[in-house]
């Protein structure tokens, strides 16, 4: 599918960002979902502006603390994290969440860019229990994840 975002960016005239999601980027989140393949995939939108493609994806072994490790401290991406965890009733779960990263050293055009195709894309992830926009590290603590996933 082809993630359709039209915007005018703050640098002068309108451009149209036409993203296409390709099934590879699909199927890692699915392999995700539903195989516990990974703990987490991050997905980046290529240079040239046309495909939200994965850049990593983390072993099931690996930590919270891995996966943030992953992230660019100067630059923009998408993420999905399968949170295990035992809820305040004691039961074992695991929940979805979709991370739009957006830290605020960021250049304003890769922002621009990633706000603009975040919804569209979300919404290609049947599955996701929870969203966070960060724009710092503690937008999504690990304590932060753990308060959402248990209100429900």
């Amino acid at each position: 599918m082809v993630v359709a975002a039209a915007a005018v960016f703050p640098w002068g005239g309108g451009s149209p960002a036409w993203i296409e999601v390709p099934e590879k980027s699909k199927s890692a989140f699915m392999e995700l979902k539903r195989r516990k393949v990974h703990r987490y995939v991050i997905f980046k939108i290529d240079d040239r502006r046309e495909e939200i493609v994965v850049e990593k994806t983390g072993a099931p072994g690996e930590s919270y603390d891995d996966f943030t490790a992953s992230l660019p401290a100067d630059d923009c991406r998408y993420a999905v994290y399968d949170l295990d965890f035992v809820s305040d009733d004691n039961c074992r779960k695991s929940k979805i969440f979709f991370i739009s990263w957006s830290p605020s050293v960021s250049r304003i055009r890769a922002k621009t860019i990633y706000a603009v195709s975040r919804n569209q894309f979300r919404h290609e992830l049947d599955g996701v229990h929870f969203e966070i926009q960060a724009t710092d590290p503690d937008d999504m603590d690990l304590e932060v994840l753990r308060g959402r996933a248990n209100r429900t």
